[in-house]
């Protein structure tokens, strides 16, 4: 079961600096737009990597996360 669902605001928090979306990223806040899946929970043995969460940031674009990745909002 998602831990997030759509309309729900989220954090982005990336902490690994070395990771390439950290710099843009980490730290902003947006709304979960689509909820999507695909096979990855079968490779890690964990069902929650199967959901891939659409946010829409600050900037109104749209990345994809995992829910590893997301946080609840900082009001």
């Amino acid at each position: 079961m998602p831990r997030f669902e759509e309309g729900d605001r989220v954090r982005v928090d990336i902490p690994d600096e070395t990771d390439p979306d950290h710099d843009e990223l980490h730290g902003k806040h947006g709304i979960v737009v689509e909820l999507l899946s695909d096979d990855a929970g079968e490779t890690t043995g964990s069902e929650q990597d199967s959901v891939i969460y659409r946010i829409e940031v600050e900037n109104d674009q749209t990345h994809d996360f995992r829910e590893h990745d997301l946080r609840p909002p900082i009001e």
